[in-house]
């Protein structure tokens, strides 16, 4: 069996990974490509492109990377037409991933769309899209089964996957202990986005906080989640490197001008088990903390020009998924 699969951020490909690896405990002969990242290639799949350089967010931002955007779509196309896959397999992604379920629709191949995108947020008359283009909608949340069905889309509510992949590897004591931490002080966990242009714009103001918290708790000490393919100087404004720091962030020890802080990568669950408290971007992150049962602060900030064209269609008064 051939499957294409398609995602273009490290959430999407966090739950593209556990999935290809699913079908090839299941069929060890499947043949799995497509888009994506690190993860879904860990899996077993054959990456035909990556997303770095096209996943943002922001309709500015998104302007920005249609030459790259268009590119890949032409290449992932012209695979999908020579490779015939059974079957293909949209991972969130909404413009992307629409383009592309059109084109693959049109030569006949069956599209499955896996972790749907928030038209019931924004963005509504895509319903209709999905409805045309689309075999069937596996949903995350019970809410959207009910969304989909009514307006004649195929749907099935399969549960969300992070139940199934949040995993804690290493206890509170021993993760702070082993990077200079007390194990026993306030500690709040900071999860401030998983794209670069996100980074750029929420980092300074979750910086900003820092000094704040450390004026009314003088012995926090925070702990900084990244996602693995985020440079280092993207978390600068959080962590001042000492001057002699050769060693990457994953494992490095700093003081920043605020209190004791670490960088940790790819070890999200570990970082929120061992926090009392998580200040994080909006986005899938809020699903994680709620998992782990942490109170957070959930904050965001998109481009003005951004937020001003994109208000009016937005129909949800709350941002984090977790209220």
């Amino acid at each position: 069996m051939r499957i294409m699969i398609s995602c273009g951020e490290p959430s999407g490909d966090l739950y593209a990974g556990a999935l290809a690896a699913e079908i090839l405990r299941r069929d060890s002969s499947a043949d799995i490509f497509g888009f994506g990242g690190q993860r879904l290639a860990s899996a077993g799949a054959r990456l035909i492109g990556d997303f770095q350089g096209i996943s943002v967010t922001g309709l500015t931002e998104a302007i920005r990377v249609l030459p790259r955007s268009f590119a890949m779509l032409r290449r992932l196309t012209g695979v999908a037409r020579e490779r015939r896959p059974d079957v293909f397999v949209a991972i969130d992604l909404l413009d992307f991933n629409f383009r592309l379920m059109a084109a693959l629709h049109r030569l006949g191949i069956p599209v499955v769309y896996y972790i749907s995108p928030q038209l019931w947020a924004w963005r509504a008359g895509r319903m209709q899209t999905m409805k045309r283009f689309v075999s069937r909608v596996l949903v995350i949340f019970p809410f959207e089964e009910e969304l989909y069905r009514r307006e004649g889309v195929p749907v099935e509510f399969v549960g969300h996957p992070l139940v199934d992949l949040v995993r804690v590897r290493q206890p509170r004591a021993a993760l702070l202990r082993e990077h200079g931490l007390n194990a026993t002080a306030p500690t709040v966990a900071l999860l401030p986005g998983s794209r670069p242009n996100e980074l750029r714009r929420i980092v300074p103001g979750m910086a900003a906080s820092l000094p704040l918290i450390r004026a009314r708790v003088p012995d926090v000490q925070f702990v900084v989640a990244a996602a693995p393919n985020l440079a280092d100087e993207l978390f600068e404004p959080l962590v001042r490197l000492e001057a002699d720091t050769t060693e990457s962030m994953r494992t490095e020890t700093v003081a920043s001008g605020f209190s004791r802080t670490i960088v940790l990568r790819e070890q999200t669950d570990d970082v929120l088990a061992a926090s009392d408290v998580v200040i994080t971007a909006s986005g899938t992150a809020t699903v994680q903390a709620a998992l782990h049962e942490r109170p957070m602060v959930v904050v965001y900030r998109l481009s003005p020009l951004t937020y001003r064209i994109g208000k009016p269609f937005v129909r949800v008064d709350m941002y984090a998924m977790a209220n």
